[in-house]
């Protein structure tokens, strides 16, 4: 197995760079790996391949405004920082460019407005740096991140978004992402309506995307790609849930990859009918070869070549299967990666 293995050519005038609206009409593939058969349907159709048990997973984890723009104190010279994962209290890895310049100790000022009343400025301070060129942040006063920072879309979008909460999901509650969850961006309220109303369980827990959701692996051979770690949180409630679907026999189904790692991960520790509550650090990462234990389909996007995400929807598909549809998507004009359409494996 090597990185090459998941790259293709996409013509660039398939990557979405606005979402649809309404949120749900969007395409979506659908892949039957029980016979092999591909369908091309809407995302509002999604209802007609649920049933009654099933339970749908969602990731509620909300994004955060991670890039912040400054000046570095002394030069002034103009300088971005992309927030990743908040550490503790103040303190956050971060990429921050013109990264070479910026050594422990250099300070970032960033400057806030609101109405015309100037505020205090916010100091960004290098206080650490790791080998992969992530630095350690610590900020004067995170509380007004919401008023310093900006929406950080990922890099193959070019396209301003006129309202930030089109890169959230409906049901985003817990701030921590620097991307969202974007398999979630297709619902609305109506259509989570419907699908409660035909007696499907709707499940939420949250994992905090962080570095590897854009970034592509880099080493030819996969396995020494080392996955950026995310903070997840499983309840009480919703393990006993899981656990007893997988007891009875009902379907789990992932909105997302996000949602896949981390019951995955729940089940490395546990038995899939015995899943405990879950708060720490994921880092599970799913290549071909590797036994699912607990999802039984997964609702996903189309995913950037040579990425982690792309190799784990191959490990739940097979590789000659997700081949075939992303030949498919690309000769039927889908809309791919983040604000494009919809991927459902049964």
């Amino acid at each position: 197995m090597k990185t090459s293995d998941f790259d293709y050519s996409l013509p660039p005038e398939l990557i979405a760079q606005t979402p649809v609206e309404p949120r749900d009409g969007s395409r979506m593939m659908v892949l039957d790996r029980s016979n092999g058969l591909i369908q091309h349907r809407g995302f509002v159709d999604l209802i007609d391949y649920l049933k009654a048990g099933d339970v749908l997973v969602f990731n509620d984890s909300r994004v955060i405004p991670a890039r912040l723009k400054g000046k570095k104190a002394g030069s002034g010279a103009n300088t971005e920082v992309l927030l990743l994962r908040r550490l503790d209290e103040g303190s956050w890895e971060a990429l921050a460019r013109p990264s070479r310049r910026l050594k422990i100790g250099a300070k970032i000022e960033i400057n806030s407005l609101t109405g015309n009343v100037p505020r205090p400025k916010v100091i960004a301070e290098v206080i650490g740096q790791r080998q992969d060129g992530i630095k350690i942040i610590n900020l004067s006063d995170e509380s007004r991140l919401s008023e310093l920072g900006e929406t950080a879309l990922p890099p193959y979008i070019h396209v301003p978004l006129a309202n930030p909460e089109r890169y959230q999901t409906v049901y985003a509650s817990v701030n921590g992402s620097v991307a969202a969850p974007t398999a979630g961006l297709h619902f609305t309220p109506e259509l989570l309506g419907k699908i409660e109303q035909k007696g499907v369980c709707c499940l939420s827990l949250t994992l905090h995307i962080g570095l590897d959701t854009f970034r592509p692996v880099r080493v030819e051979d996969p396995k020494e790609h080392h996955i950026y770690q995310e903070y997840g949180v499983v309840s009480e409630e919703v393990a006993s849930k899981l656990s007893r679907a997988k007891a009875e026999g009902r379907r789990v189904i992932c909105v997302g990859t996000t949602s896949v790692r981390l019951v995955e991960h729940l089940a490395q520790f546990s038995k899939p009918s015995r899943l405990e509550a879950f708060e720490g650090w994921v880092s599970l990462f799913i290549l071909p070869g590797y036994q699912f234990r607990i999802i039984d389909a997964l609702l996903t996007n189309f995913h950037l070549p040579k990425s982690t995400l792309l190799m784990l929807v191959t490990a739940f598909a097979g590789k000659d299967f997700i081949k075939r549809a992303y030949e498919q998507a690309i000769a039927e004009r889908y809309r791919f990666y983040s604000f494009g359409d919809a991927m459902l494996i049964l």
